[in-house]
């Protein structure tokens, strides 16, 4: 941060082209510089000091930070593991590392990658499956072999390293199964909105559409989204559509 901020002086007073330094360093010159590199600056976010999280990247997956205005991916929660990148109440992927190694889950032409995705961590993956999840009318389909997070408890959480390209005003839109509960959705680690699922769906793969919230990015840049849930439902993707760009900061 300290490398950044003197770079930026530096680019700033060179860009000071009618001042002469005559080795007094005039106060107002002072100023003028000081309001460049805080007006420069404000606009961008910093994920909180300390965190030690990084987005989700692998060898299918290779884009980092998931991009906003977008759809936010609730399986490629950050790495780091247990109580950096997310917080489970025990140990086992249910989904990944249990269910899906069951043989009546083993379904054909379904990727290895799909099957015992992030395998080895806490949080409970699984994906959509032809005899579980559209073997009945849903009033919204999910995408075939589209992942999400399930088993859910009360006080697990996932983070989401992310990068905001316009700030703004959002609606949030997800896809989920069974419960009319709600989760929130916390930002650089203060609480944003309550994500309010509004529909009991009668099962955990009986999926839905629904617009959960809104919520508002003040600066663009990257951020640190927090996912804390509640326990009862099926989860697979944040959408946050734009509703209202804010005004651009004056430079």
């Amino acid at each position: 941060m300290k490398y950044h901020l003197l770079n930026n002086i530096h680019r700033q007073i060179r860009q000071i082209d009618s001042c002469v330094f005559r080795g007094v360093f005039d106060k107002t010159i002072l100023g003028v510089v000081l309001m460049l590199v805080v007006t420069t600056s404000a606009p961008f976010a910093q994920v909180p000091k300390g965190y030690k999280g990084k987005p989700f990247k692998d060898a299918e997956y290779t884009q980092g930070a998931q991009l906003i205005p977008g759809r936010l991916e609730l399986a490629y929660y950050d790495l780091g593991g247990e109580g950096i990148a997310y917080h489970d109440t025990d140990l086992i992927n249910n989904g990944s590392g249990k269910l899906n190694r069951e043989p009546d889950h083993q379904r054909p032409g379904v990727p290895e990658y799909l099957v015992h995705f992030r395998a080895n961590e806490g949080v409970d993956i699984s994906f959509t499956k032809d005899f579980a999840d559209f073997n009945h009318p849903n009033k919204v389909d999910p995408k075939v072999n589209q992942l999400y997070i399930g088993w859910q408890d009360d006080g697990e959480w996932t983070n989401y390293t992310v990068d905001i390209k316009v700030p703004g005003l959002y609606k949030i839109i997800t896809v989920y199964g069974f419960q009319d509960n709600k989760s929130s959705l916390w930002l650089n680690n203060k609480k944003a909105v309550d994500l309010i699922l509004p529909e009991n769906t009668g099962d955990f793969h009986r999926w839905t559409q629904a617009t959960v919230g809104e919520v508002t990015f003040p600066v663009a840049g990257t951020n640190l989204l927090t996912l804390h849930y509640n326990k009862g439902s099926n989860l697979a993707y944040l959408d946050f559509v734009l509703v209202k760009q804010l005004p651009a900061t004056k430079k």
